[in-house]
């Protein structure tokens, strides 16, 4: 293999469209090098049989194991390494994406912590995300599609055709609630927007039409804070609240994204995670230029003053939702692109920019 491979994990709740998302993207000339992994929680594959009728000769391969986040044991990544060792004689060219379909009850952050171990491979992981826009409501209670679309990169609004236009705008709105750090495909021309879930991440911020107020009550559980630092922090301080944050919220932690600034760099750090599974954090930007220092914070079932009492404190002020996010202002450049698997934080993983 030459060059990185894209590796999109693609989740959603039961019934959301995962897979016809996928059989549409797999019916188009620009999916000929891609690799197919379909896990399913349960013990015959259906969806893998539905892809194969309009797959061609895509590679495909089936987790028979169940639910993958589940187990620890999974053969995940030597499929993975299979895929990427087999001879593709019929293939105009080298394997470019691999897209992993998970079960409707899989949480992303489980997933991503079994692709650790090649993390020696040049993978750029994103996750897509499909959100019913008829039933999308109805399913917000569930923890595990809370926590599928607050990790993703990007949400596909799926069943548009039978939405009201009214309708659509809502669940852009409830997106918006949700993630407001994911990119939104919300194109009714059904080939545009499978074109566009597939394609790769812009990295260009957030759309400020995501950053509209939501509305009361749509899904209480999950609430979306800014935290803004007070100051360049000592990068241990930084490592040891992003430790201590996860710790105090676990499974509750659903995503983090952000850039703060330490005192041993030049440059802000790009921090970010997926559940408690963060990236190392790394310096962000060009010399010279000056974002301002920010970090969303989505979690569930939070209680009133819990991020305050994360050590060290007075790190950070916080303020409910994220009507002046910088994210609608995006730094020359752009937001980052995920470009490798997310691994443990590590207080000594450098970041420091010496």
């Amino acid at each position: 293999m030459t060059g990185a491979l894209d590796f999109v994990v693609l989740t959603g709740f039961l019934g959301s469209g995962k897979t016809t998302l996928l059989r549409d993207f797999l019916g188009r000339p620009d999916a000929a090098d891609t690799a197919v992994i379909v896990n399913e929680a349960g013990e015959i594959g259906l969806d893998g049989m539905i892809l194969r009728e309009t797959g061609g000769d895509v590679p495909m391969t089936m987790l028979a194991n169940g639910c993958v986040c589940c187990q620890m044991t999974s053969d995940l990544a030597r499929t993975v390494e299979a895929l990427l060792a087999a001879e593709r004689p019929e293939a105009s060219g080298p394997l470019r994406r691999i897209v992993l379909e998970t079960s409707g009850l899989s949480k992303p952050g489980p997933v991503l912590r079994q692709l650790a171990s090649l993390a020696g491979l040049p993978l750029r992981v994103a996750v897509l995300a499909t959100y019913d826009a008829l039933r999308g409501p109805e399913t917000t209670a569930f923890e595990e599609a809370a926590a599928q679309w607050a990790a993703a990169h990007r949400i596909v609004l799926t069943k548009l055709d039978a939405a009201s236009p009214e309708r659509r705008a809502q669940a852009r709105a409830e997106i918006a609630g949700l993630n407001p750090l994911a990119e939104t495909v919300a194109d009714p021309d059904r080939a545009a927007a499978v074109a566009a879930a597939f394609a790769p991440l812009s990295g260009a911020g957030l759309d400020p039409a995501l950053l509209a107020p939501e509305p009361a009550g749509a899904h209480p559980r999950v609430a979306v804070w800014l935290a803004r630092p007070a100051g360049p922090l000592p990068y241990d301080d930084l490592a040891a609240w992003l430790d201590n944050l996860a710790g105090r919220l676990g499974e509750r932690l659903l995503r983090l994204k952000g850039l703060v600034r330490v005192v041993e760099s030049g440059r802000p750090l790009l921090v970010e995670s997926v559940g408690t599974l963060f990236s190392p954090p790394r310096p962000f930007g060009r010399p010279g230029e000056d974002p301002a220092p920010f970090v969303v914070v989505i979690a569930r079932d939070l209680a009133a003053g819990e991020l305050e009492g994360v050590a060290p404190p007075g790190l950070f002020r916080f303020s409910p939702r994220v009507p002046d996010s910088p994210f609608a202002r995006p730094a020359p450049g752009g937001l980052p692109r995920a470009e490798a698997v997310l691994m443990p934080m590590a207080r000594d993983a450098g970041g420091s920019g010496r």
